[in-house]
Parts: structure tokens; sequence; C-alpha cells
């Protein structure tokens, strides 16, 4: 029988129909079962032939952050296809397969469901010859070779290793530090791995890679090509006739600030039911749905942790470079000048990077990183990113003051509470599992931890932070 709503009051008995828990249907159930198994495929795929790890080593850690999805949703069957640099994860139960691959240059990209493994040769891969000279005979920080020498005076050994204990030595196992390095003045006085890994082990940046992402749109600011505050002239979708895109408000400025105005589909519960969750896990296009939004908030207005967000901003920087120049463009502008070797910027099925999340790299090669920061923008004689640029992305969002100004740039700033605790010119980079690179200008020190954390996900990088900082006698 049907039920129809009393004429008197409408609006009430519509609010109490809404206010009722959605107890019925989860209708986005097959889309996270689907997600599910592209988590599994997509980390299982990078742990073997990214990371080189073994098969036992995976599904021990990389694997363990499935923990994290609803119980409703079932692992599947992983395969392992070898020759073909490849997995795939199939529900049992039947329903679609969900496969990723290893591509030179890029790492793992995930396929669509109805892609097989003979369609693996037509994504994307990036052929570009590594930089010139042997990295194990290059100094430290082009190469990876490491003079012994004496701690600087001002610099406690017994401090170091109590605050590498510290990272190490948790008192739950969700929190899984595999590796940390500590520079002071751009060198190295603490590395340390666990059993494992070592200085070659690519894991995943998660969003740190967001901050990487800033810096290679903030070398195209500095170059007059794009700017934070002209109106983005991106193709929204749907198009609209007839009247102004009210999306045309949104800036670059807000894209980076996360305060784009644009519908969440990130967070509130869909991360892994809808959004670029499709995009990393099961082959949508990062492009189409980050551009298929619509605006329920003024640009600016709020502050909302999207991925989306920064994957319009790189599509930004696509549209400036074209499409030849923008796969190129990370390795040529900022990577190899670095000396980031160890470093893979994956794509989409599409060819658009992923910038958001899908990274692979090593603690060194995020430790150069944040030593550009440190040394701001200087890398060999070479001024590779502004000072300014610098000082925008350490610039709290506007968004964020009432909040405790947390966030700036796609860097994460020490919030209000924590400044008596940790020095507050400090900033970090923050990605899932416990993936941060540190800068602490007025220690001169960059600290980079490596996780696989899972479960609660809680390690406190301020706290290490505060833990390093004792090492340093002013």
């Amino acid at each position: 029988m049907l039920a129809f709503l009393p004429r008197a009051a409408p609006a009430i008995a519509l609010a109490a129909l809404l206010a009722q828990p959605a107890t019925a249907s989860d209708y986005f159930k097959p889309q996270r079962q689907l997600i599910r198994h592209g988590v599994e495929a997509v980390l299982a795929c990078n742990g073997l032939f990214t990371s080189k790890r073994t098969l036992a080593q995976v599904k021990r850690q990389e694997l363990a952050y499935l923990v994290r999805f609803d119980g409703d949703t079932a692992p599947g069957e992983l395969q392992v296809h070898a020759k073909a640099q490849a997995v795939t994860v199939a529900n049992p139960e039947g329903g679609q397969a969900v496969s990723a691959a290893f591509r030179p240059g890029i790492g793992c990209v995930v396929m669509a469901p109805e892609q097989r493994l003979a369609d693996i040769d037509t994504l994307p891969q990036l052929l570009m010859p590594p930089p010139a000279g042997d990295p194990a005979t290059l100094p430290w920080p082009m190469g990876d070779k490491v003079l012994d020498a004496p701690l600087p005076a001002e610099i406690s050994d017994a401090a170091l290793q109590a605050a590498s204990d510290w990272a190490f030595e948790r008192d739950t196992p969700e929190q899984d530090t595999i590796s940390l390095l500590i520079l002071y003045r751009g060198q190295i006085v603490h590395e340390r791995y666990a059993d494992g890994f070592d200085r070659h082990t690519r894991t995943r940046t998660w969003s740190t890679a967001k901050s990487i992402a800033a810096t290679l749109i903030g070398q195209l600011v500095d170059a007059g090509k794009l700017s934070l505050d002209e109106p983005l002239a991106l193709p929204w979708a749907p198009a609209l006739e007839g009247g102004t895109d009210p999306r045309t408000q949104i800036t670059l400025r807000h894209l980076l600030h996360m305060s784009s105005g644009l519908y969440p589909v990130d967070s509130f519960g869909l991360e892994y039911a809808t959004g670029s969750g499709l995009a990393y896990w099961a082959g949508a296009s990062s492009v189409a749905g980050a551009l298929n939004r619509g605006l329920v908030r003024a640009p600016g207005s709020f502050w909302d942790y999207e991925n989306y967000d920064t994957l319009l901003a790189v599509l930004a920087m696509k549209q400036v470079l074209g499409e030849a120049a923008y796969r190129e463009y990370p390795r040529r502008a900022l990577l190899d000048k670095l000396g980031m070797r160890n470093t893979l910027l994956s794509t989409d099925r599409f060819g658009d990077f992923i910038l958001s999340s899908q990274v692979y790299t090593n603690a060194r090669d995020l430790a150069r990183f944040g030593q550009l920061y440190l040394q701001q923008g200087q890398w060999q004689g070479e001024q590779l990113l502004s000072k300014d640029w610098i000082d925008f992305v350490r610039r709290p969002a506007p968004a964020t003051a009432d909040s405790g100004n947390f966030y700036g740039g796609q860097w994460w700033l020490v919030p209000d509470e924590r400044k008596g605790e940790v020095p507050p010119d400090a900033y970090s980079t923050a990605g899932n599992r416990g993936q941060f690179v540190i800068v602490v200008p007025s220690h001169e020190l960059v600290i980079v931890r490596r996780g696989l954390d899972y479960g609660a996900q809680g390690f406190d990088r301020w706290a290490l932070a505060r833990e390093v900082i004792k090492a340093v006698r002013r």
C-alpha cells in the first residue's frame, strides 16, 4: 500500500522521513565491493612489482589495511600473473573482477572491470631514460653515496636514538613504522628501516602526493602559466547552457585550499563508495568524476578534504602544458632535478596523473623533496620554486581560521592548539597509513616517517617532530 504525505504539513513530514536512519539498503554496496577488490589489486600489484616485496609480505602488511572496510564487503581471491606483472582480484561468489598491471615509469594502473590481461598493452607507460650517472657513486643529495662523518656537535646521538625508538616502538600494532630518515642542514643524521625494507623500497605516499602536486603547480605559477586567483577554464560537466555556470567562480587557490565549494564525494562516509575511489581502485577516469560536481557552497567559505579538488588543480596543469609535455613534466621539472630517481607518479588508465595519492617512492626521495622546501626552493644553485610559493603553501587557508589554522596549500600546518609544543614554523605533508615529510625551518630539520599503519590511524607526526627536535641543542 502506498503512503501519502498529509497536505497540511508536507515539509515536517518530509523532514521526518529524511531524519530516519537509512537501514533498508546500502545502494552503494556493489560499488563498495568493487572498490574493495580494486584496493586489493592495486596494493598487491604495487607491493609485488613496484616495491618488489614478496607476496607474504604484501599480504601481511599492505593488505592489513583492508580491516578498514565495512564488514559486509568480502575479500576477494587474489591471482598473481607474474609474467604480465599484474594482479587480479575476483569475488568467489561472482561479480566483477578488478585487475591492476605494472607499467614502466608509472607503476601499477588499475583497469576497468571489463578489461582483461590482453588489454595491458593499451595502458599508459612512461619510457624516459634515467638521469645520467650511477646513484650509488654520486654523493648525497643527488646520489645515494653518503660519506661517514661525525654528527654535528649540536646534535645528540642519544636523543636521536630515543626519537627513533619512539617512532618504531609503538604501543599498538596498528602503527607500523617502516622507515625514519632525519636530515639536519641537508645531511643524513639518522636513517632506520624495519625488517624487510631498505633505502630502495618504494611504498605508496597516499596524500603526501598532494604536496608534490602543489609543487609542480607552483612551478607553473612561478612561470606565469597559471594564476592562483583567475577563474579556471575547466570543462565542467554537465555543461550548462543559457546562463553562467557558478563553478566558473572557482580558482586555483580555492582548489589548493580544499575549499572549492563543490559537492563532497570523498568524505562524509563516501570514501570507499563513490567519488575518487572509483578512479583510484576501479578504473574510472580521475578527471570525469572531478568535473561532474555541482557547487553547494561559496568557493573559499568551507574547508572539505576532497581528492577531487587536487585532481582538478592537476587538470589545470595539464591544460596549460598540453598532452605530450604533461606526461614528462614531473620528471623534467622536479624529480630528475632533485635526484628523485625512485619516484613513480602513477596515472589512471586514461593517462591522467593521480597526484592526490598514487605515487610510489622511498624515504630518501621524500627527504630530498623536503629539503627543497627547507632551502626555500633552491637546489644545486637553481631556484626551482619561488619563496613566494613556499609562503603560500605555509599560509593557513582562510576556511580553517575558526578550526585551528591547520591547513595551507596542500600542506598541513601546526594547528593552533599544538603551537606551544612544536615550533609554529613547522609544516608537513600527510598521507594515509602514516606518510609524513615534516619540515622544521627554525631547527633546519627535515623528518621523513613512512608507515604501513592500519585500523585506527593515529600516528602523531607533531609528537614525532617534538621528539626529534630534542636532539638539536640550541
